[in-house]
């Protein structure tokens, strides 16, 4: 059985959607709501839900990308693609 050159969902996404933008954004989010209103528990709110952001988009889609990859590798006839079919919008 062969695997495909890359299961990583990132090798996929533009740069403002890697992990490292994503984490910065969260940051930059719950340290503006400290600047702007002063306020620990509004902050709190905000990074509690920058966290289950976090969750959903640096845990539960990759693992789902990446369990959806190793499903098509495994039932892939010879020779045939693996992976998720991503839709591209560059022109070849």
């Amino acid at each position: 059985m062969t695997q495909p050159q890359d299961l990583s969902i990132w090798s996929q996404k533009p740069w403002w959607c890697q992990p490292w933008s994503i984490v910065l954004t969260g940051v930059a989010v719950v340290s503006t709501s400290w600047l702007l209103f002063g306020r620990w528990w509004l902050s709190l709110v905000v990074a509690l839900g920058v966290s289950l952001w976090w969750g959903l988009f640096l845990v539960l889609v990759p693992a789902a990308w990446r369990q959806e990859s190793q499903a098509a590798v495994a039932i892939a006839p010879p020779g045939a693609s693996a992976g998720p079919v991503i839709a591209s919008t560059k022109p070849e």
